[in-house]
């Protein structure tokens, strides 16, 4: 029982193959195409006015150096946003609850930070290894402990993305396999198990649209102290 629990999480496959390539692919067909037309329809305006909010709330303490960066970032988010919600449908299957994707968007745009940092202001990147009024004695000690901060990020950000997932869909079908298991027994208990199931799901959407406005979001902190 509980290795079924943790079955929803292999990557699936079909004759073979691996069908996460698939699974990352299709989302990018349900984004509705730009228009030539001078007046959109409200889908497009919709995604607009959510695109411009949020380039709004990331990009607005960055300065004019770091703007480049709005389409790279809108458009993880969007493609996180998406993955994250399409994962709680039934019969489907989540990629970013797959460390190593996590991995993928969160180690280079990290270290793309990071050689910006070194390249354009070399000093001011190497001085957030030492605060400034150190004690003498504490620099090395210091140093090594801002290193190995500076390193973590990319983990954290893969594991805070994996972790929350993973927890909210274990939780889902736990409640969902109580309810359907004491339907038989204890009817009214059951009816409550599934209203729990149903908040439980409105909550996790909230929660698939807030982590991948933090991953994001993050990416963009560690932008803005090196740009």
């Amino acid at each position: 029982m509980m290795l079924s629990f943790f079955d929803q999480f292999m990557s699936p496959t079909y004759m073979g193959v691996p069908l996460i390539a698939l699974a990352i692919t299709l989302p990018w067909i349900l984004y509705p195409a730009p228009t030539s037309r001078w007046i959109n329809n409200r889908l497009l305006t919709l995604q607009g006015w959510f695109i411009n909010r949020l380039n709004q709330q990331i990009f607005l303490p960055i300065n004019q150096g770091g703007h480049k960066w709005a389409i790279l970032l809108t458009s993880l988010m969007i493609f996180l946003i998406t993955l994250n919600i399409l994962g709680l449908l039934p019969y489907t299957f989540t990629p970013t609850t797959q460390l190593s994707l996590n991995m993928a968007f969160a180690v280079p745009l990290w270290l793309a930070t990071v050689i910006i940092g070194m390249r354009n202001q070399p000093t001011a990147a190497l001085g957030h290894l030492l605060p400034e009024g150190t004690p003498t004695p504490l620099i090395p000690v210091l140093i090594i402990i801002e290193t190995i901060s500076l390193f973590i990020r990319p983990l954290a950000l893969g594991v805070r993305l994996t972790a929350n997932l993973t927890a909210g869909h274990l939780l889902i079908q736990l409640i969902a396999t109580a309810a359907f298991v004491l339907l038989p027994m204890m009817p009214t208990v059951a009816i409550l198990t599934a209203t729990v199931l149903f908040l439980l799901t409105l909550l996790e959407v909230a929660v698939a649209m807030i982590q991948a406005y933090v991953f994001v979001l993050l990416l963009s902190l560690y932008l803005q102290g090196n740009v």
